[in-house]
């Protein structure tokens, strides 16, 4: 007989496929789930990078943005500038405002007349404006809130009345002013001047903004600037990198999302194993008919290809529209919560042709992978062994399998790494999953071999589910993975969220000051400790000189580095980028650890002297002896590396990459940063005491000292932890969809050993077995595989746990064992739940029906 075409093995594969896919429901939960959650992580992060991209030079206010710290830009600068495009030049920089008797802290934003180069802003009352008049603002509804303003109110920044011009509704560059301790205010360009607020060793930033005069290569241009001015300590964007920031988060958390997803859909891949194992089971008679019938291997293999392919088809379908449909839902959550404004996104229906191709050929291909085995199973299983083997599985098929398992393994990696942001991370997390799945696997045969050697016990019950793990047909592997997998995603998530909570409260009441000040005045230390002691007694203040300057040149003296010379600067020296944060001491800094070389005296007066943090000099190369040269207000100035230190930089205290001696910097014009810690309720002993209430504070240091900026840590901590709280949330999310898989996969092992099943229990059945017994043989079986997996998912799930809370995130592993113990017990009893729910319907069945059907 020759082979059936393609035309009429469809048309026998429609007959017999039900038009509800009875038998491959599993197949289609399983890509549903993968599927959809790929297809709105995928498009999610598509949409926001593009937003990025399209709207760059909106972002950044111009083509070329350009930054420096502590000083204007000199002439030679301006005349540079000028000379590429218009130019809009403006002041950053942290202030107070104050209203009656409340104080709060704001960014300050001074612009030009020729601001906003790119769009208008828009008012709430739905005026689009350029610059303030003198004399007046335009301020953040965050301000107009916490200050109790409206337009037309007065308010005071350095002891200077503003006139509320209006509130703000949408900034057009606001995006791409980056992080910010308090909301936006802006005022015209002479307004902080005139305030006293640049004075010698202010911490501002002057900025500019370049549009082109014609079409321009803003990448050149920010390359001819840097060579222009090789020492000017520029920190140059361009309309191609608007926000770099938040470009790496979405790209980061995009690729991890991505990859979490892309686990869960292979997780999924054994559930459409089984459902296709158990589906082709439920066929065998007919497929054994066919053969007898002439139907060739072929003809089987195309027949039941196209099926389990309509059914896949029709799966990643589902979740394509499904993930389509979520994603204004994730938008509008977004949109609503701590990242409100953060990031280009207007919530409505978004397509990303390129995401939702990859998520629906990652499931097609998963599909491939994990169906090939029974398909080739079926294809090449003897008709008369068939017919025979009523409760033998299919079985056999691996070397015709072989091709296209190895096809689909190629195409789900080429997959993962094409558009992949760190291909590195990719490889690890691929070869990570594979490396579980694979434990996972073998374990499985190792519990089989184990559990075929062991003693008999002498219940029957307890014997026959011991037998149950490695009699023909057992499922134990796909048992095995899907227990195991789920179990470890639940130790691994509640070992690092209590891990973290754990970090918090061991740090965060010890360490964290209550309140920041900078800008002070030098020579105002006493006046300010005698306010704060007039307002809070028992306070403690920490005081340190701080200036800003750049890293221009390292090394060896008279074979020096210069960073602008670099090709590439190494990836975990980001303190060469730009303009840093500098300090000199005459003593260690709190928390730190010289690790290499020594401190200098108390009153050193000789060669100047720098302390490097240990990580920046493994990044660079830098050794105890070598040289630095920086760049401040303009000027360079060296000093010779006496020891490298070990920094900790979850105490919030000051922390300093580079920390000077005294003579090497004192000349310098500086201003001091102070920190405020409160005493702690009266009556009240250990860290998780609150700080006693201190409401006259903010307003007495805002008045006595109108040109320095005083915040509050804690609604910046309140801030901080909303914002991981979302974060968390949408880890959970993409690892919610990895859990619903493995309880997939859970369904699917039992729905394959369904067959088998019914005729054990119906043998028991009129052998005199009841109900009860029956259960208590499927509770011994799946509870003594549970407990097994539970100890194997302790050990698995905090050695990751480990990894992801101290090598990640460089955090003490601190979990509650208390709540690790008992998310894994959940875990068991809702596993066990599911895997029994399953197996109920094979307790109702009448052992006379049963045996009709055998």
């Amino acid at each position: 007989m020759s082979a059936l075409s393609w035309g009429a093995a469809w048309r026998i594969a429609r007959r017999d496929l039900s038009a509800r896919f009875r038998g491959l429901r599993l197949l289609l939960v399983c890509l549903f789930l993968g599927v959809g959650a790929l297809a709105a992580i995928g498009t999610l992060t598509g949409a926001i990078r593009d937003g990025l991209s399209s709207r760059g030079r909106a972002i950044l206010g111009g083509d070329v943005q350009v930054t420096v710290w502590q000083r204007p830009f000199t002439a030679a600068e301006q005349a540079a500038f000028a000379r590429i495009g218009t130019v809009s030049d403006g002041r950053r920089l942290q202030a107070m405002a104050s209203h009656g008797d409340t104080s709060a802290p704001v960014q300050l934003k001074a612009v030009d007349g020729h601001w906003p180069l790119v769009g208008r802003l828009t008012l709430a009352d739905g005026r689009s404006v350029g610059a303030p008049a003198p004399g007046s603002a335009w301020i953040a509804s965050g301000a107009a809130a916490r200050l109790g303003l409206k337009t037309g109110d007065t308010f005071a920044i350095a002891g200077r009345p503003l006139r509320v011009g209006g509130i703000i509704s949408a900034e057009p560059d606001g995006l791409g002013e980056g992080f910010a301790l308090g909301p936006t205010v802006i005022v015209d360009a002479a307004f902080p001047d005139q305030a006293g607020l640049l004075s010698l060793g202010s911490m501002y930033r002057s900025r500019v903004r370049i549009a082109c005069a014609a079409t321009c290569d803003a990448t050149a241009t920010a390359d001819a600037l840097t060579k222009a001015f090789p020492d000017g300590g520029f920190d140059i964007r361009t309309r191609d990198k608007a926000a770099p920031g938040a470009e790496t988060f979405v790209a980061r958390m995009g690729d991890f999302l991505i990859l979490v997803g892309l686990s869960a859909l292979m997780i999924a891949g054994l559930g459409i194993g089984g459902g296709t194992a158990s589906y082709l089971e439920a066929r065998r008679g007919a497929i054994a008919t066919l053969k007898v019938m002439g139907a060739t291997s072929a003809d089987i293999a195309r027949i039941y290809v196209l099926q389990i392919g309509a059914a896949a088809l029709v799966g990643s379908l589902a979740g394509l529209l499904a993930g389509v449909a979520a994603l204004p839902l994730l938008l509008r959550a977004l949109a609503g919560g701590m990242m409100a404004g953060a990031l280009p996104m207007d919530p409505g229906l978004m397509l990303d042709g390129w995401a939702l191709a990859r998520a629906a050929a990652w499931g097609l291909l998963v599909a491939l992978v994990f169906a090939a085995p029974p398909l080739a199973a079926a294809r090449d299983f003897p008709a008369m062994a068939l017919f025979r083997a009523k409760v033998a599985p299919l079985a056999g098929g691996l070397r015709t399998a072989a091709w296209p398992v190895a096809l689909g393994v190629g195409g789900i990696v080429a997959l993962a790494f094409a558009g992949a942001s760190q291909p590195l991370v990719t490889a690890v997390f691929l070869g990570g999953a594979a490396g579980l799945l694979g434990l996972l696997a073998l374990l499985g045969v190792g519990i089989r071999v184990v559990a075929q050697r062991l003693p008999r016990p002498a219940h029957p019950l307890a014997r026959m589910a011991l037998a149950n793990l490695y009699r023909p047909g057992a499922q134990t592997g796909r048992l095995v993975t899907a227990l195991g997998f789920g179990l470890s995603a639940f130790v691994v998530l509640a070992v690092v969220q209590t891990s973290l909570d754990g970090n918090i409260a061991a740090r965060v009441p010890q360490k964290a000051p209550d309140y920041f000040a900078i800008d002070l005045q030098p020579g105002a230390q006493s006046a300010f400790r005698a306010a704060v002691a007039a307002q809070a007694p028992g306070a403690s203040v920490s005081m340190v000189p701080t200036l800003r300057g750049a890293i221009l040149a390292y090394g060896p003296a008279g074979r020096q580095t210069r960073v602008a010379d670099m090709a590439d600067i190494p990836q975990d020296a980001w303190q060469l980028r730009g303009e840093r944060g500098l300090t000199f001491a005459d003593t260690l800094p709190e928390g730190n650890v010289v690790t290499q070389g020594a401190w200098w005296p108390r009153g050193y007066s000789g060669e100047p002297l720098v302390s490097v943090d240990a990580k920046l000099a493994e990044a660079t190369g830098m050794k105890v002896g070598d040289t630095i040269t920086i760049g401040l207000l303009g000027a360079e100035r060296t000093a010779r590396i006496a020891n490298l230190r070990r920094i900790d930089w979850q105490s919030f205290g000051f922390n300093y990459v580079l920390v000077f001696s005294p003579n090497a910097l004192a000349d310098a014009p500086f201003k001091y940063a102070a920190t405020i810690s409160l005493p702690r309720v009266a009556g009240c002993a250990g860290d998780g005491c609150a700080a006693a209430p201190a409401p006259g504070l903010l307003r007495a240091l805002t008045r006595q000292f109108p040109t320095s900026s005083v915040v509050e840590v804690g609604p910046l901590l309140r801030d901080a932890r909303g914002l991981l709280t979302q974060l968390s949330d949408a880890i959970l999310a993409a690892a919610g969809i990895a859990v619903l898989a493995g309880i997939a996969v859970l369904l699917g092992a039992i729905a394959a050993a369904r067959a088998a099943r019914l005729y054990d229990n119906t043998i028991l059945r009129v052998l005199g077995a009841s109900r009860g017994q029956l259960l208590g043989l499927m509770l011994g079986e799946y509870g003594a595989l549970a407990l097994v997996l539970a100890l194997v998912a302790l050990g698995v799930g905090s050695g990751l746990g480990w990894l992801i809370v101290v090598q990640l995130f460089s955090f003490d592993f601190m979990p509650a064992w208390g709540r690790v113990m008992g998310v894994l017990g959940a875990g068991l009893a809702l596993v066990l739940g599911f895997a029994l729910g399953a197996s109920l319907p094979l307790l109702r069945t009448r052992p006379a029906a049963a045996l009709r059907e055998l």
